[in-house]
């Protein structure tokens, strides 16, 4: 007893969710219809019937199957190479985008960087800037204290020069 294997078997028993499924279906259709027009460009005119319409089946029973996986080895070994280009493209991409947040990474590291040594540089001339403040303020102060002194003399001076213009001791 042989028991024959199916052509194609429903893809909603693949375990697959619906957008999985519906990714399925796309990629089936296009591997199918890819191969189909490979084969008709590499073999016109040279006699290959046989190849192009095995081919030619499944992409037609992939196109009028709807909801169905094609289990002929030769579709199932061109979707297969499809999605293997597929995965390529998408890690190359994935890779390039990669690269591209890496040196994006790294142009903004270098500007918070720049952007860091000039606060750092802003910080330390705001410090210098306050630091000389504060002398000038103890000079002040001690040229204050000074001032007081001065006056409170010359108040004392001016003081004894009255007095002595008083008692008329002053020539």
């Amino acid at each position: 007893m042989t028991s024959a294997l199916p052509s194609s078997i429903p893809d909603s028993q693949l375990g697959l969710s619906h957008s999985e499924i519906q990714i399925l279906r796309q990629h089936q259709q296009l591997a199918l219809q890819n191969q189909a027009y490979a084969h008709s460009t590499s073999t016109r005119g040279r006699g290959h019937a046989r190849t192009s319409a095995s081919t030619s089946r499944a992409a037609s029973a992939a196109s009028s199957g709807h909801g169905r996986l094609v289990l002929d080895p030769g579709s199932l070994a061109v979707l297969g190479q499809h999605f293997e280009r597929l995965m390529g493209a998408i890690q190359n991409r994935v890779e390039q985008l990669t690269a591209q947040t890496q040196i994006s990474t790294i142009n903004q590291s270098s500007r918070a960087g720049a952007a860091m040594a000039a606060a750092d540089a802003e910080i330390a001339r705001f410090r210098d800037i306050i630091r000389q403040i504060d002398e000038l303020e103890t000079e002040f102060d001690k040229v204050r204290h000074i001032r007081d002194i001065v006056k409170g003399f010359r108040a004392r001076v001016e003081g004894l020069e009255r007095k002595m213009d008083a008692r008329g001791l002053r020539r």
